[in-house]
């Protein structure tokens, strides 16, 4: 019964966003009211209280640091616009059009293992709106940046929280995980796949809405309401997942992990709707072997991408520039579930 429930629970956040407006504009809520009914649901029906203080603290507690990020973020673009535009017209006038977005995807996605995923993220958005693209090409070339972040983030503990726990998880025997043991495992797929999502960008052509040389000026930074309500949106969203994953967890614990390699790889693509350091630390163990590790930790960082609520880079970035569950999912879903593909071969050719 809680199975059926909570697929259920699933179905509607992959279904709903995408297909009824009035969930489009008011995600955070949707979120929220889903997460509190996961929670409720494994509290009610499963074995273990799902409800603890603990859960409540960790949902206050787990989006400041973010909420705090886009804030500080935006003021700093609100009194320093100009500066900041005048910085990239110089960058893309040396790089050209087509190079500057490889260049920017590339280097944010590797920068983003030291800088951290969440400012990688918001400089993608500040450069994306000085840059003044036509819709169709500035939401191609944000959600490939997030594939690119959500990637390169995972090189070091230091990116995100999925890297950090899958180190702690893993640094007692037989791995010994230390600061360098994503590089040396899984560095050759994680550098591989920022290069390759940078490079997909030289296939569309950038469009500006402005031809004559200037960029724009930095978009509703005029009334510093929409910094603080930007960072209000964000924290609902990320309290809302810390509640999904919980409530999800159960289930995680119970049947995901005990699946072989391949399976753990496409079964992770719920990372798209479920925040993947859950995911991670319901997942993760000694106990894998190292190809169940590379399917699992490759399956959570892919699909990461491929929806709004996938990671952190993509609810930064859709909440700034205002790109709707519709409008990503267009983009991500196909070419997330191409990159998925791609990588289940190059993981089982070299297993």
């Amino acid at each position: 019964m809680l199975l059926a429930a909570l697929l259920v629970i699933v179905l509607l956040v992959l279904f709903l966003p995408v297909t009824w407006p009035v969930v489009e504009k008011n995600l955070e809520i949707f979120l929220m009211v889903m997460g509190i009914m996961a929670v409720s649901l494994s509290d009610s029906l499963g074995p273990e209280r799902m409800w603890t203080a603990q859960l409540l603290v960790e949902a206050m507690k787990e989006p400041v640091k973010i909420t705090l990020a886009v804030i500080v973020v935006g003021l700093l673009v609100h009194f320093f616009n100009k500066q900041l535009t005048r910085a990239i017209a110089r960058t893309e006038k040396v790089l050209g059009e087509r190079w500057f977005g490889v260049v920017l995807i590339i280097v944010l996605g590797i920068l983003s293992s030291v800088i951290t995923a969440i400012m990688a993220a918001l400089i993608l958005c500040e450069v994306v709106l000085v840059l003044n693209y036509k819709r169709k090409f500035e939401i191609i070339l944000v959600v490939l940046g997030c594939f690119s972040i959500g990637l390169g983030a995972a090189l070091t503990p230091l990116g995100e929280p999925l890297s950090t726990i899958f180190i702690s998880k893993l640094k007692g025997p037989p791995y010994n995980a230390g600061f360098f043991f994503l590089v040396q495992n899984y560095g050759y797929y994680l550098i591989g796949g920022v290069l390759a999502v940078g490079l997909t960008s030289l296939f569309f052509k950038p469009e500006r809405f402005s031809r004559d040389g200037s960029l724009a000026p930095l978009k509703e930074e005029l009334n510093l309401k929409h910094v603080f309500l930007r960072g209000v949106k964000v924290y609902i969203f990320i309290a809302a997942l810390v509640f999904l994953g919980t409530g999800m967890k159960p289930v995680i614990e119970q049947y995901v992990v005990k699946l072989p390699a391949a399976a753990l790889y496409w079964i992770n693509s719920i990372s798209a709707i479920v925040d993947n350091a859950t995911l991670t630390s319901a997942e993760i163990g000694p106990l894998l072997n190292i190809q169940q590790l590379h399917m699992a930790l490759m399956g959570l960082l892919i699909s990461g991408g491929m929806l709004i609520p996938g990671n952190i880079p993509n609810i930064i970035s859709a909440s700034r520039l205002k790109i709707g569950s519709k409008e990503w999912a267009r983009f991500g879903v196909p070419y997330g579930a191409a990159l998925m593909v791609i990588f289940f071969l190059v993981l089982w050719l070299a297993a």
